[in-house]
């Protein structure tokens, strides 16, 4: 079972670990066009075949909102595909 997403520092948060880092960096790509599309962009980082993503509103105080449920669940689409 996959890890969930947390509350973690006011954003939610989620570890994503790959086999390598082509396999990350390919992940980021991806996310990076659906982000783009949605007009809402993660607070990430990638080292070797890890990607932590953190999503918070920055427009809305800095809270999480709807708006980070929803990239969340599309994020968690890519990974899972």
């Amino acid at each position: 079972m996959a890890e969930a997403w947390q509350e973690v520092d006011g954003a939610l948060y989620k570890k994503f670990v790959f086999a390598n880092f082509a396999e990350a960096f390919g992940f980021m790509t991806r996310v990076a066009a659906i982000a783009e599309a949605q007009n809402h962009h993660p607070d990430w980082s990638n080292s070797w075949n890890v990607v932590e993503i953190s999503l918070r509103s920055h427009d809305k105080g800095g809270k999480v909102t709807e708006r980070d449920h929803r990239l969340a669940a599309s994020i968690d689409e890519v990974a899972n595909n």
